[in-house]
């Protein structure tokens, strides 16, 4: 090997261990984000979903699904709303229903069924290009081995897809949910306003 692909060489690693270290760096600044803003929509009582975290964090859904220690924090803070509603320090009980709040769980509902989409028309594509790909590299030797690792890489890109599809169809479930109560909330006004008498 000559000096100057020595050098070439160094430089290179010198690069790619600058940019993994630059990519570190940011994932952990995300994840921080990410993990205040789980903590901040919980304290204020706002309903917690991935697309609420990822907008209030500035970071991106998939980054919110596929980050361990943000999508725990998720779950534990949905849970946590499951279980003992949402509540905050000074604002109205949990119980109280307002047509308002409701129109804001439906957009939030309907913002999140729309990346959950894009989630899964991504992971599609995922699945796609890396068979194509995959193929296409691949010597005549080789093929029975790298078909065997194709197959594990679409397995685990299916389970991906299919726990996309699971939590598209829990958002679309809140959504319908939040539609009837809704309905059911202005409904009580109409009924509320008919009964005050007039002047």
């Amino acid at each position: 090997m000559t000096r100057t692909s020595s050098h070439d060489t160094a430089d290179n690693e010198a690069r790619i261990r600058r940019l993994r270290a630059a990519r570190a760096q940011d994932s952990e600044a995300k994840t921080a984000r990410a993990l205040d803003a789980v903590r901040g929509l919980l304290a204020s009582g706002q309903r917690i979903t991935c697309a609420g975290v990822a907008r209030e964090a500035s970071v991106s859904t998939w980054f919110v699904y596929n980050q361990p220690q943000v999508q725990e924090a998720v779950r534990a803070a949905m849970h946590e709303q499951r279980q003992h509603g949402r509540r905050t320090a000074t604002g109205p009980s949990s119980g109280q229903v307002t047509p308002a709040g409701l129109q804001t769980e439906l957009m939030l509902a309907r913002e999140e069924i729309k990346d959950l989409k894009k989630e899964r028309d991504r992971l599609r594509e995922r699945v796609r290009l890396s068979l194509g790909a995959e193929l296409d590299d691949v010597g005549r030797g080789q093929l029975v081995e790298r078909i065997r690792q194709l197959e594990q890489q679409n397995a685990e890109l299916r389970r991906e897809l299919s726990e996309a599809g699971d939590r598209l169809t829990d958002s679309e479930r809140r959504l319908r949910e939040a539609e009837d109560d809704l309905t059911a909330a202005r409904a009580s006004l109409r009924r509320a306003m008919r009964a005050v008498p007039s002047k």
